[in-house]
């Protein structure tokens, strides 16, 4: 178990902070240990929320269902699969900051400081702790995923950069399309990749990424990973599902606009 003894300080943020994941069952045995992570920050947040689809609902240990007594609020939703961590909470709140987590992932205490200080120090953007950089061929065409520069190791921002999820993102009021709440869309075009399709939004809302630097390490609990979406987001340079999906959103908005 994560044990830490910490003293939080506010946010200092210009609206409400909100801290928001989601999970699913696979995933409970790891689940409390990121959550005990994410309340046990040197800057408050005005809410953790873990949204869980209704068929999962019942099936959440108590590990995580004690957390609520230490603050963490947990709400039942219609299963978006990993959409669940940011689309409800942004119709719910759509004038805070919220701050994304992934479920299976160590996060250090002032994970959440560093992105709030980020955003104070470079308003308007969208904030990341991992981020890659976005390769284009000769003519113009995004590169195959594979292909992209990952992972980068010094602070910047660009329209070029691409938040990872996994390291945590936090997302001003109004920095995503409107569409971003489109499930018609988002469950038809890119189903499996809610980083591509949060990365179109920003793009669409003419946001831009900064980097909060250096270079990021993820930590995962052992074992977590062996359902993990990513080896079929992956694939091999050729064909992977994140390359199918890039393929689909940008035929899809070259079309429409």
């Amino acid at each position: 178990m994560v044990s830490r003894h910490i003293a939080p300080r506010p946010h200092g943020l210009d609206a409400p902070l909100i801290v928001s994941l989601t999970s699913y069952p696979k995933r409970y045995d790891v689940l409390h240990l990121t959550l005990t992570c994410l309340l046990c920050q040197t800057i408050m947040p005005d809410e953790v929320s873990l949204w869980i689809g209704d068929g999962d609902f019942e099936q959440l240990p108590e590990s995580v269902l004690m957390l609520q007594e230490r603050g963490l609020k947990i709400y039942r939703t219609k299963d978006l699969r990993s959409f669940k961590k940011i689309i409800p909470a942004l119709s719910r709140w759509p004038e805070a900051y919220i701050a994304t987590a992934d479920d299976d992932v160590y996060y250090p205490a002032d994970w959440l400081e560093g992105l709030v200080a980020t955003a104070i120090a470079f308003p308007g953007r969208i904030i990341a702790h991992r981020v890659h950089r976005i390769i284009y061929d000769a003519a113009g065409e995004i590169e195959s995923y594979e292909r992209w520069s990952k992972n980068l190791l010094r602070g910047q921002e660009g329209q070029a950069l691409f938040a990872t999820g996994v390291g945590g993102i936090l997302y001003p009021p109004r920095s995503l399309h409107p569409d971003i709440v489109r499930e018609d869309l988002f469950m038809t075009l890119c189903p499996g990749g809610d980083d591509l399709w949060l990365y179109w939004m920003a793009q669409r809302q003419g946001s831009v990424v900064r980097h909060v630097g250096p270079k990021h390490r993820t930590i995962e609990w052992p074992g977590s990973q062996v359902f993990a979406l990513r080896s079929v987001n992956r694939g091999t340079p050729d064909e992977s599902g994140n390359d199918l999906a890039i393929a689909k959103l940008t035929k899809y908005f070259r079309l429409s606009e």
